[in-house]
């Protein structure tokens, strides 16, 4: 209502009967959405996902240098 027909905040909160907070809340979301600034449920789990993978693998990375390290220290 507010971005497609133009309505204030104030007017859509009345007609919808809720208070206009929640509404300006709403709204930067909402034209977030509209911009495809924002990310769907699916691609915000995925991305923790991936995000927790990189962690672990840059956690695994570190674990084999610094084995590495040790082994070439040993075998000098």
């Amino acid at each position: 209502m507010i971005t497609d027909q133009g309505c204030s905040v104030q007017k859509a909160a009345d007609s919808l009967g809720t208070r206009s907070n929640i509404l300006y809340r709403w709204q930067p979301e909402i034209e977030d959405q509209k911009s495809g600034i924002s990310l769907s449920e699916d691609e915000g789990t995925e991305l923790k996902e991936v995000r927790r993978e990189v962690r672990e693998l840059r956690m695994g990375k570190t674990v084999l240098k610094k084995a590495s390290a040790l082994f070439a220290k040993k075998m000098k």
